[in-house]
C-alpha cells in the first residue's frame, strides 16, 4: 500500500516540537472534550476517548489536564461547544490538502482558512474534491532508533496490522491497521513495551504528488501556516519532496 509521504514524517517532527511548547496540548484537550461529549466520559466504553487519552499520555500531558478535559466533555464541568467539519483544497503544485476543523466559531475558522490558502498560493475546493484520495487507517509511529524493527514488525502483524513501513534511512517506522483493528494492535505493542511516538486513527493518502523547487518551498510554508491555526485540528496531505532538497530547505 502507498501512504508514506513526506508530510507524514514532517508532522511527527512538528508534533514533538509542539509538545515541548505545549501547543499540541490544546488540540488534544479539544479532542478529549469532543470525544467525551459524543460518547461519554468512560474510555472503556468510548473508543474515540480512549484513543485521545492515549495520545495525551504519549505527549506527557499531566493527568489533571486529561481528567479536567473529560469532565468538561461529559458535562461535569463547564466547557466550550466545538463544531466539527472539514475543508478540502489544493496546495502549490496540485498536492491535496484535507483539514479537520474543530472550532467554537465557524465564521472565524472559515475566514482564517481561506486567508491562509490565498496567501499560500493554494486553493480551497468543493466538498469531496480530495477526500477520495484519503483512506481512514490506524497509524502507529515509532522512532526507528528506539525499537527493534524486526520485533516490531512481527508483533504488529501478529496483532492484526495491515502493513509496516520501514524505509531505508527514515527516522520513523509506521504501522498501519484497519480502523477496527487499531486498538488491538496498539495495546499489543504497548503491552510489549514498544515506545510509540503517536498512535491514532488517521487519514492516509492513496497516492503522492512530487514537489520540487518553488512549489516545495511554498507548500512547506503553507503547511506551517495551517499548523499555526488553532481551529485546524488535523492536516492531511499527499505531497512528497526529495530528501536532499528537504534537508537543504530546512538547513
Amino acid at each position: 500500500m502507498s501512504g508514506h509521504n513526506k508530510w507524514s514524517s514532517i508532522k511527527h517532527k512538528k508534533g514533538a516540537a509542539d509538545a515541548k511548547r505545549g501547543k499540541i496540548f490544546t488540540k488534544i484537550i479539544k479532542e478529549i472534550i469532543v470525544a467525551a461529549r459524543g460518547g461519554g466520559g468512560d474510555p472503556d466504553m468510548n473508543p474515540r476517548l480512549r484513543t485521545a487519552i492515549a495520545t495525551a499520555k504519549s505527549a506527557n500531558m499531566p493527568k489533571d489536564n486529561i481528567e479536567r478535559a473529560v469532565k468538561k466533555g461529559s458535562g461535569d464541568l463547564d466547557g466550550v461547544n466545538y463544531e466539527e467539519f472539514t475543508y478540502e483544497g489544493y496546495g502549490p503544485g496540485g498536492a491535496a490538502i484535507l483539514l479537520d476543523i474543530m472550532t467554537d466559531n465557524k465564521n472565524r475558522a472559515a475566514a482564517d482558512v481561506r486567508y491562509i490558502f490565498n496567501k499560500g498560493n493554494g486553493n480551497l475546493g468543493e466538498n469531496g474534491c480530495v477526500a477520495w484520495i484519503f483512506e481512514t487507517k490506524g497509524v502507529i509511529v515509532c522512532e526507528r532508533d528506539k525499537v527493534d524493527a524486526e520485533n516490531l514488525f512481527e508483533l504488529a502483524l501478529e496483532a492484526g496490522a495491515d502493513d509496516v513501513i520501514d524505509e531505508p534511512g527514515a527516522e520513523i517506522i509506521e504501522v498501519y491497521t484497519a480502523p477496527d483493528a487499531f486498538e488491538e494492535v496498539r495495546l499489543a505493542l504497548e503491552s510489549a513495551g514498544i515506545e510509540m511516538v503517536s498512535a491514532e486513527v488517521d487519514k492516509v493518502p492513496s497516492n503522492t504528488v512530487d514537489l520540487e523547487g518553488k512549489h516545495a518551498e511554498q507548500m512547506l510554508r503553507l503547511m506551517d501556516n495551517l499548523e499555526d491555526c488553532d481551529d485546524i485540528q488535523k492536516i492531511y496531505s499527499n505531497f512528497d519532496i526529495d530528501d536532499a532538497f528537504l534537508e537543504e530547505l530546512q538547513g
